[in-house]
């Protein structure tokens, strides 16, 4: 399926076109549903949880990306290509552009500020891209 958009993306040197695999595209989405599951446990504490759902969003969406026969090194760009590979809506990839930006903060500068409400967000953000990835590769 051409993507006019991702095209234009791989022309300015921000995406790789590359032809994906079976196994790939299943690996990315077991990872990330079991991901996305564990990161439902309440036991957890809060930052497990985030760091479940936030690599579990990005797995999913990196499926998507690979299935559609594109790759990228940038996790950021992954997440806002789920426009094109998944229909995302912009509501919904505003919550994980928020919690890539707390990611990177976590990471890089040491402090994680998140609460319940961005966890519970962005974990219903990952199963609706976990939905649509599993339609998308022919397991719903």
């Amino acid at each position: 399926m051409p993507h006019e958009q991702l095209d234009n993306l791989v022309k300015v040197g921000q995406l790789k076109v590359q032809e994906s695999s079976d196994q790939e595209t299943e690996g990315l989405i077991q990872s990330g549903l079991a991901r996305l599951h564990d990161s439902e446990n309440d036991s957890l504490s809060i930052d497990s949880r985030f760091d479940l759902a936030y690599n579990a969003a990005h797995a999913l969406a990196l499926a998507a990306l690979r299935k559609a026969g594109y790759r990228s090194e940038s996790r950021y760009l992954v997440f806002q290509c789920l426009k094109h590979t998944l229909a995302l809506e912009d509501d919904l990839w505003r919550v994980l552009d928020q919690a890539h930006r707390k990611r990177n903060i976590a990471e890089y500068e040491g402090g994680l500020d998140i609460d319940s409400a961005i966890v519970e967000a962005l974990i219903r953000v990952a199963n609706t891209v976990a939905e649509r990835v599993q339609v998308q590769s022919g397991w719903l």
